[in-house]
């Protein structure tokens, strides 16, 4: 018998149906159906919600509730004290990823779960725990009380407030995109004669600007519906001094829902304007740095 014939046959591969790869999750039809449920249930319901029942009002009686004096100070002082806030994270959040990433120093672990504190920390502890700090009496407050600076129950309590909320979503949108550049570019950069500005500015600074847009816009938006911390610290002190949250929340408790929901809804818009404004940006940065 010949060697040929004393071979083992070939197994023959079985038959596959073309697409019939084995999904670890149920099919696309499946999958996305359940996905536009869950998103209808949580997010688009009670936005129609926001919408059908500010339809309730006639046009001079929505007119009326967005573009009272109180509302329209309050819309100021919310977007103004959050864009300053979510700016004031971006240069610190960045240095603070930057070091946390870049240096090795005792205590290191320990700053970098203070860093998540905010999230774990519920919102009134956080305002009354930086009211009592920043008040004329507290530890900190009593140093700028004899220059006649308040820290709390103003405009800057309100500042630092958000600025506290909204630091974790810079530092950890930005501390991974930092933990995965290529240290090789920084040296090559180096070699051809660039500065540290230069190689920071023109090599890194690129790399990481739509992971610092979207830690600004994640950090806005949150300060823009914040409640909890700044309602304490605030003073709420009309035209000066009152959220829109606030606004809100006091209509609500006048049984104003209808008003309510009207301020709510220019809250809506204006977010959902500035966020697309912001992912536009980032958009437009993705495809200059070609990523």
């Amino acid at each position: 018998m010949s060697a040929a014939s004393m071979a083992p046959a070939p197994v023959a591969a079985a038959p596959t149906r073309r697409g019939a790869a084995r999904r670890v999750l149920p099919g696309f039809g499946l999958t996305l159906g359940y996905t536009v449920f869950y998103l209808s249930i949580i997010v688009l319901l009670p936005l129609a919600t926001l919408i059908f029942k500010s339809a309730t009002l006639t046009w001079p009686q929505f007119w009326e509730a967005i573009s009272a004096p109180r509302a329209v100070a309050s819309y100021q002082l919310t977007f103004g004290a959050s864009f300053i806030a979510a700016l004031v994270n971006l240069v610190f959040g960045l240095l603070i990823a930057w070091v946390l990433v870049r240096y090795d120093f005792a205590g290191k672990k320990i700053v970098d779960a203070l860093v998540d504190l905010p999230f774990a920390l519920p919102t009134a502890v956080a305002g009354i725990s930086l009211t009592a700090l920043l008040a004329d009496n507290g530890w900190v407050g009593q140093l700028f009380a004899p220059f006649g600076i308040t820290l709390a129950f103003n405009r800057i309590g309100i500042v630092i407030a958000l600025i506290f909320i909204g630091l974790p979503f810079v530092v950890r949108t930005v501390q991974p995109v930092l933990e995965d550049f290529e240290k090789e570019l920084e040296e090559a950069a180096g070699s051809l004669g660039a500065t540290r500005w230069q190689t920071f500015s023109r090599v890194i600074l690129p790399a990481i600007t739509p992971a610092l847009m979207t830690g600004f816009a994640m950090a806005f938006a949150r300060a823009i519906g914040e409640y909890g911390s700044v309602i304490f610290i605030a003073g709420n002190i009309p035209m000066v001094s009152e959220i829109t949250p606030f606004i809100i929340m006091g209509k609500l408790e006048l049984h104003d829902y209808a008003g309510a929901t009207a301020v709510a809804l220019v809250m809506l818009l204006i977010s959902f304007v500035l966020l697309l404004v912001i992912n536009g940006l980032q958009s437009w940065q993705r495809k200059r740095a070609g990523v």
